[in-house]
């Protein structure tokens, strides 16, 4: 249910690199149990906002407010879950099982040096079981496709109960049958209760499983409700974009059948 209230506030948000504005005067809220699509063109500065959002960089120009609390004060990193765009840089032969991947993502609560209890693996599991891969429990994550590695690290993101689920293109590596899937997996997730905000380049799957909509690039286009994108007239998103863009949604007759 989404509730009135921002998860996120950004105001008046400036950010340049040496004399190149990357983001002018961004204005943007996220509110409580709502599923936020960023889209924009390459270069538009939708990585540079998440960077910021995370903290890993710092606001030049504006305001950002997290849980209410502006950035610089906020400490509360756990409350929030980051999956990056895995399959680019993931060493698959790395030896480690689904387990052991997701279990990793209890170490800013337990420490390195700690073992889990019995309360640990019951969250391991049911947060492996919300990405629908308790088969693979025990697999070793190399033996596993592009898609299936994105849900584990998706898992190991929500071990530790964030409110908030930040995601930087997660369908990066994921076979195009599968991406289906793995975004009605996220539509559950948001469902659940869980706050996402999704950086993609997937037009179709934002109209289709996000509620709101932002359009990216350095400054902020549209930010609006998934159905307000859906009207390409009125946006002018061909501008936005430099060339004809379709926007299409993913037909649901063969998953709902």
């Amino acid at each position: 249910m989404i509730k009135e209230e921002p998860i996120i506030e950004i105001k008046h948000l400036f950010y340049r690199y040496d004399r190149e504005n990357v983001l002018e005067d961004v204005n943007l809220s996220v509110n409580y149990g709502s599923f936020l699509g960023i889209v924009g063109p390459n270069g538009s500065g939708k990585s540079t906002l998440l960077k910021l959002i995370l903290g890993l960089n710092k606001p030049q120009r504006g305001e950002i407010k997290l849980f209410g609390k502006d950035i610089k004060q906020f400490r509360e990193r756990q409350k929030i879950g980051f999956v990056s765009q895995k399959a680019n840089s993931f060493n698959s032969g790395f030896p480690a099982t689904v387990y052991e991947v997701v279990a990793s993502g209890l170490t800013k609560k337990i420490g390195l040096l700690r073992f889990y209890n019995k309360n640990d693996a019951a969250k391991i599991e049911k947060a492996v079981a919300s990405v629908g891969m308790e088969k693979f429990l025990h697999r070793n994550i190399g033996e596993l496709s592009g898609g299936q590695q994105q849900r584990v690290f998706i898992a190991r993101a929500l071990v530790s109960d964030p409110e908030l689920l930040i995601l930087d293109e997660p369908t990066v590596g994921v076979d195009a049958e599968n991406v289906q899937s793995f975004y009605e997996m996220l539509e559950q997730l948001n469902k659940d209760g869980i706050t996402l905000l999704m950086v993609t380049h997937d037009i179709g799957a934002i109209t289709d499983k996000v509620t709101n909509v932002a359009c990216l690039n350095k400054v902020l286009f549209f930010h609006g409700t998934s159905t307000e994108f859906e009207d390409k007239k009125h946006l002018g998103i061909s501008d936005i974009y430099g060339h004809d863009v379709h926007l299409l949604t993913h037909d649901h007759k063969e998953a709902h059948s």
